[in-house]
């Protein structure tokens, strides 16, 4: 019941971001506003009030980015394989399987059920979330993909300078330097702060109003295993080893267990890629709301 309890805002707000976009309360140009404000002032001040006072020490570790990472890279790995056989070049299959949504779902997830303090291992992941998987992805491209264009490094470096890592950065900048912020700027940073959350459970909700479900076996079998593979090798992992945090396993487990991330459709090859890619993370997110209490059942709390 608390599982329940906890997961229920989450879930409400998507409901009630979808119902205003499907109802036309919230316009294409008023959507756009929206999303710009979110992503570009809400959730990086977030990201930097979560990284300006934690402790790294313990969220920094190897360890931790091995467990969540080295999971993310079989899926990715396996996935790409099966997809590759069948269609005879690259796709962003394995993308769809490993890139969890972490900032829109994630953030709040963890926040809700294990604590504003346990974001600092959410933040770790994070850093180097779209660098190890967007960089995975676009060498696949290049050398599989039998085009001579090679790699896009501008494209790539590109989607990572984006506010979301600045805010990261910039976190962790004043946390290492010890630099101190006065408490009227803290105070607005705060308050920003506050809004980040529900304003990204709507905008997730608005953005899901534009996918549509194009029922399929590729999209079966990725939402199995953006959904119940990954965290379950992440579960398996942190169960190698006694000595992770109990809460940054958690962390690590409702990471993989986030829907699949709606940047990877920046990476979607041809009309049939993201016709699977966009019924993915509409699927994904729908059913989310049934498997992460599963997995919140079996976490090691």
């Amino acid at each position: 019941m608390t599982v329940l309890s906890a997961l229920i805002p989450i879930f409400g707000l998507i409901l009630v971001g979808w119902f205003l976009a499907a109802r036309g309360v919230v316009s294409a140009d008023g959507s756009k506003a929206l999303s710009a404000i979110t992503f570009k002032l809400f959730m990086p001040v977030l990201l930097f009030s979560g990284l300006a006072k934690a402790d790294l020490a313990e969220a920094l570790s190897p360890l931790l980015l091995l467990l969540y990472y080295i999971p993310a890279l079989l899926v990715f790995l396996c996935i790409n394989l099966i997809a590759h056989r069948r269609l005879g070049r690259p796709s962003s299959m394995g993308l769809a399987a490993s890139y969890s949504n972490n900032v829109l779902v994630g953030v709040p997830l963890v926040s809700v059920i294990l604590g504003v303090d346990s974001l600092v291992y959410l933040f770790a992941i994070l850093a180097f979330h779209s660098l190890i998987l967007f960089t995975l992805q676009s060498l696949y491209n290049a050398f599989c993909g039998g085009s001579d264009r090679g790699l896009d490094w501008r494209g790539l470096l590109a989607s990572l300078a984006n506010p979301l890592i600045i805010g990261l950065a910039l976190g962790a900048l004043v946390n290492l330097s010890g630099l101190p912020m006065p408490s009227p700027l803290w105070r607005i940073v705060e308050l920003l702060s506050a809004a980040a959350l529900p304003m990204a459970l709507l905008m997730l909700g608005i953005s899901l109003s534009g996918y549509r479900l194009h029922l399929s076996g590729s999209l079966i079998l990725l939402t199995l295993g953006k959904l119940m593979l990954f965290p379950a090798l992440v579960l398996a992992a942190g169960l190698l080893f006694t000595s992770l945090n109990p809460t940054a396993h958690a962390v690590l487990v409702l990471m993989a267990a986030c829907p699949t991330g709606v940047n990877v459709l920046a990476f979607s090859m041809g009309d049939g890629d993201v016709r699977i890619i966009s019924s993915v993370i509409f699927l994904s997110t729908l059913l989310a709301a049934l498997t992460l209490p599963i997995w919140l059942l079996l976490l090691p709390l």
